[in-house]
């Protein structure tokens, strides 16, 4: 909060001393006034702490749901007790998703709608019908790796294989419990959880918006209303219409002007009104760090911080109506699949991570690095046109061999890039060009890049 109680300013009640007896029943009805500004201030940044709180526990369960998923995987992959462990550390001695709901029930933090507490309490019970799940699967792990039950707690040892499970040799135990944690079920039960917190945060989200409306409403009619008293007290004596036209009526007509113009109060006027710019502003920094927060993660993918697809789709309706050259990069990582499979899908995360900073790292500021799904690239150059050819293919080899001399916990891999051009914006055959010499690239073998030229693509590098 930028508020400070060190303002500097005339307070009305000074002025109101000298007042004739009308005008000081003025003055009581503009401080009753300013008192019903400050209750609907505190109302609405009780709403906003309490929207804070209430997604700070989605969080808590968000996150602490996905670390226990985390875990499990990890010991059923690699075999370590230790991931077992941390495990269970988090289930019964953090505790992040209860601590989450019991921080809510003890500082009596429940929505006016009782539904929408039943949200948060739905995602718990969905994340530990989950957590049964994972339990058992480590039992199985146990059992096929010959780890002593006694090492784990109670609800490991206490939980029963199925007939099925039980007669299973060592290694098809462990087949088992991969399939359990990655199979589509398991998916669609993480699903589950997560569509139901983001429901409850858009509910809340909703409910803020609507209270803020209706504050400001309220703000308003406020507002209007002292007007109208400040007018009566003017035509009661001049000296106090002088008061006004300096300390009321200008700072009313800077703030209105401030919200034609949709930018934040300015100190101006007596105390009360500085009072209000400061809360007005407080409110008006939050909602503004709010939609910088959704417009950035709507354009941006969460992996690797490059723009996504929806801002892909947007900068090529753009460019679609643009006079200037443009370049298209599509870019596939060789063989992605098989990191995958091979080093887990944490390793081929941190392997498409790579591959987007080298993209960023080599290409210019003005170029759009974009992650357009999966082990998909794209990079737009604009401004480029025939003739960078061999800038660009330096630039995809410079790639290449980084990603080919990986640093330690890394893989080896490589890139197949397709490049077209279109003299004048984001011309409709660009992406389909682009693809085209992309397929090429995959024909020839993988590696390298091909330029698209009139239906053929001709290799620059690989």
């Amino acid at each position: 909060m930028n508020q400070t109680p060190n303002i500097k300013g005339i307070r009305i009640r000074t002025v109101n001393l000298v007042m004739l007896a009308i005008s000081l029943v003025l003055f009581l009805i503009v401080l009753y006034m300013t008192v019903q500004i400050s209750r609907e201030y505190k109302a609405t940044v009780h709403a906003m702490n309490n929207y804070i709180n209430w997604s700070n526990a989605t969080h808590a369960i968000q996150t602490g749901t996905d670390y226990l998923t985390e875990q499990a995987r990890l010991y059923a992959q690699t075999l370590n007790k230790e991931n077992a462990d941390n495990y269970f550390h988090e289930l019964y001695s953090n505790r992040s998703r209860e601590k989450a709901l019991e921080f809510l029930a003890d500082h009596n933090l429940h929505s006016e709608d009782p539904n929408h507490d039943c949200g948060l309490k739905r995602a718990l019970e969905l994340s530990n019908a989950l957590a049964f799940r994972e339990i058992y699967v480590i039992r199985l792990l146990a059992e096929a790796t010959g780890e002593k039950l006694e090492n784990f707690p109670a609800n490991v040892r206490h939980t029963r294989l199925s007939a099925a499970d039980r007669t299973l040799p060592p290694e098809e135990k462990i087949a088992r419990a991969r399939d359990m944690l990655f199979n589509p079920d398991y998916q669609h039960a993480k699903k589950d959880i997560h569509n139901t917190l983001n429901q409850f945060v858009s509910e809340h989200m909703e409910a803020t918006r609507m209270h803020q409306q209706e504050q400001a409403h309220e703000l308003g009619r406020v507002l209007a209303e002292q007007r109208v008293v400040l007018i009566a007290l003017c035509l009661l004596n001049i000296l106090t219409f002088s008061m006004i036209i300096v300390l009321i009526v200008k700072p009313l007509q800077v703030y209105l002007n401030c919200i034609k113009n949709d930018r934040m109060f300015e100190l101006v006027g007596a105390y009360e009104f500085k009072h209000l710019a400061l809360t007005y502003n407080d409110i008006f920094t939050i909602k503004e760090h709010h939609d910088k927060m959704l417009k950035h993660k709507a354009e941006h993918d969460p992996l690797t911080g490059l723009l996504n697809r929806s801002a892909f789709d947007s900068f090529r309706n753009l460019l679609a109506h643009d006079d200037k050259p443009v370049g298209l990069l599509l870019v596939d990582v060789d063989k992605f699949k098989e990191v995958n499979d091979t080093y887990g899908h944490a390793v081929g995360d941190k392997t498409l991570c790579r591959v987007g900073w080298l993209l960023q790292h080599n290409f210019r500021a003005d170029d759009l690095c974009i992650r357009l799904g999966g082990d998909e690239f794209a990079v737009i150059l604009r401004g480029k046109a025939p003739g960078v050819e061999k800038i660009v293919s330096e630039k995809v080899e410079s790639i290449n061999q980084a990603l080919e001399n990986p640093p330690a916990g890394l893989p080896a891999a490589s890139i197949s890039v397709g490049v077209a051009f279109s003299n004048a914006g984001f011309s409709e055959n660009l992406y389909n060009n682009a693809d085209s010499a992309l397929y090429r690239v995959k024909e020839a073998g993988r590696r390298g890049c091909q330029f698209y030229d009139g239906g053929n693509s001709n290799e620059s590098a690989g």
